[in-house]
């Protein structure tokens, strides 16, 4: 990369560079990083795109772009993400969280009631975004995130702790088991892998940067989401609600295993791009 010596002119080569990435805004990748190295919001990119980088700040930005175009995600690179209008911290020991997982968020409040004290349960929270959404949301309900991983938990609790999020507790194991004996749930929530072992995905968009235990569940990516619902009525209270996320060809099946499972109301949610995303089950009241 040649010589930058404005704010402008940085963000216009790296934009340059950025744009051999596939399935990526270069202009807004290159406007995240250098927000970052000179910790400011991206406006102020906008507001000063006449201001002279120092000799510094101009090597750091530089170091990250080319990062970044050799794959590492700028969720990893800054070491947070947007989510729900929330700032989330990531690590490598955490998935990034996605768009789409907001609808899990946002079926998840569709069946809480605004001032209600309900207990919900987020099963492998990983950075902890969907259980902050859903608290910073409704702050009367009783939260327990659970993770099997204890790093990706330390990250969840911190940011938990940094949002001021008082209302979510943490613990540690897989899946259900995780949940303290004879505690039940009006509400269980999940984002579990949902990734098949061969899927050619898993090379592209930054995965292979992410922790692979966090996406692949078996030869179907069903694994995990099968174990799920074999166990989650068990801890759900009458009339309470499991939310799955899962794979956007995965819907029908989804339903099938939730309704073999004798939950009623069985039903598929589509993300903004039209694609199956989330799956609800209700047990008997």
């Amino acid at each position: 990369m040649t010589t930058a010596e404005t704010i402008a002119q940085a963000l216009r080569q790296a934009a340059v560079k950025l744009s051999g990435l596939v399935q990526a805004d270069a202009r807004l990748e290159a406007e995240i990083l250098l927000a970052h190295v000179l910790d400011k919001p991206r406006t102020y990119l906008f507001a000063w795109p006449e201001h002279r980088l120092n000799e510094s700040s101009l090597k750091h930005f530089q170091s990250l772009v080319e990062r970044r175009l050799h794959g590492e995600p700028s969720a990893y690179l800054t070491g947070y993400r947007e989510f729900w209008s929330l700032e989330i911290a990531v690590t490598t020991e955490t998935l990034i969280p996605r768009p789409e997982t907001e609808l899990l968020v946002e079926r998840a409040l569709h069946l809480i009631p605004i001032k209600s004290e309900l207990s919900i349960a987020d099963l492998g929270t990983g950075s902890g975004a969907v259980s902050a959404a859903i608290a910073s949301e409704r702050p009367a309900c009783r939260i327990l995130a659970t993770d099997i991983s204890t790093a990706a938990l330390a990250v969840a609790r911190q940011n938990f702790s940094r949002l001021g999020l008082e209302n979510i507790h943490c613990a540690n194991g897989r899946w259900c088991a995780a949940l303290p004996t004879g505690m039940r749930f009006d509400l269980i929530v999940c984002n579990p892998p949902y990734v098949a072992t061969d899927d050619p995905h898993l090379m592209q968009d930054g995965l292979p940067w992410e922790p692979i235990s966090a996406l692949i569940s078996g030869s179907d990516g069903l694994q995990d989401i099968c174990d799920i619902v074999a166990t989650a009525a068990d801890r759900l209270l009458p009339g309470g609600w499991l939310l799955l996320e899962h794979g956007f060809d995965q819907g029908a099946r989804v339903r099938n295993m939730l309704s073999a499972a004798d939950y009623r109301h069985c039903r598929t949610f589509r993300d903004l791009g039209g694609r199956d995303r989330v799956s609800q089950g209700q047990t008997p009241r």
